[in-house]
């Protein structure tokens, strides 16, 4: 159903995610794009533009026109994370953009490689970890992305050294995993879940405060090893700031309306994403709230980018 308002009316819009194919935040925005592509009869077409981060990719959505033909698939590392980060952003992900929608919640898990060190549970790694300082080698996205941050606190709640092994993208980390480059990550529901169902890898916990709903018998982190451990990604879209009222309404309202779609809800729900669709207003207090929080847990830890 087309909507009343002249936008999108005359090109296509660009949805920017920065980061590799395979990750979670390219599943997600695939997933979106798809859907107002089909209501708003208009294309959204994704566009990959990783690097440094996400930083590269997002500083082109802060640098384009508020017109509504730009916007950012962002997530926890290039909206919170990022400005504790990287000290000379062009950029501010509070001022610099406007929020838009919250899109999903995907708790992070926990998954070894059996064959590198075969533990069972949270409790089982840490007693590995802690008799081996620095052994394990744990792999993310990059420096700085949400499976570094997440691994960052887990190690310090537990107390334990790790290697950490960045890499460019979630996807290239996760064969390597599977091959046994790496012997574990933290990292979202969709590129985890399936090599965990396919017995390639091992699940130890989810580190949100409850368990999966699509995979009920995965035990919690705080259940099995750190009590009160609770570290998940979010992912939202976001535009330029100053988007006129009126897109960024009719592109709440879009996502708000996709997003309670049953078809969507059990196909992203199956790969661990969890909805919580609210308002613009809801999705910016979001994002001031976990900047304090994981600026917080960087400067502690000494977290560099590079």
């Amino acid at each position: 159903m087309r909507a009343a308002t002249s936008w999108p009316n005359d090109r296509p819009v660009r949805v920017i995610v920065p980061f590799t194919p395979g990750g979670s935040t390219d599943i997600l925005a695939r997933a979106m794009a798809q859907r107002l592509s089909e209501e708003l009869g208009q294309t959204f077409v994704v566009e990959n533009r990783g690097g440094a981060g996400g930083t590269i990719g997002t500083e082109m959505v802060a640098r384009a026109p508020a017109d509504g033909y730009t916007l950012l698939m962002g997530h926890i590392g290039t909206l919170a994370v990022n400005p504790a980060l990287y000290t000379n952003l062009s950029f501010d992900t509070v001022t610099s953009f406007q929020p838009i929608a919250l899109v999903a919640v995907v708790p992070n898990i926990l998954v070894v490689n059996p064959k590198v060190v075969d533990v069972r549970d949270a409790a089982g790694l840490i007693e590995f970890a802690k008799r081996r300082p620095g052994v394990l080698t744990y792999g993310s996205g990059g420096n700085g992305s949400a499976a570094h941050i997440a691994m960052v606190a887990f190690n310090t709640a537990a107390g334990i050294e790790m290697t950490h092994v960045p890499y460019k993208g979630t996807g290239p980390m996760m064969n390597d995993l599977v091959a046994g480059q790496i012997a574990l990550t933290m990292t979202g529901g969709p590129p985890a879940l399936p090599p965990v169902r396919s017995g390639l890898v091992r699940a130890l916990g989810v580190s949100s405060p409850q368990r999966l709903a699509t995979a009920p018998e995965i035990p919690t982190i705080a259940e099995t090893g750190l009590p009160g451990f609770d570290a998940v990604q979010w992912y939202g879209l976001a535009g330029p700031a100053g988007m006129p009222r009126e897109i960024i309404g009719q592109l709440n309202a879009q996502c708000v309306r996709i997003l309670q779609e049953p078809a969507l809800k059990s196909r992203l729900e199956a790969e661990g994403a969890r909805f919580s669709p609210g308002s613009p207003e809801d999705f910016a207090a979001l994002i001031g709230s976990e900047r304090a929080r994981w600026g917080a847990l960087i400067r502690q830890a000494n977290v560099q980018a590079d």
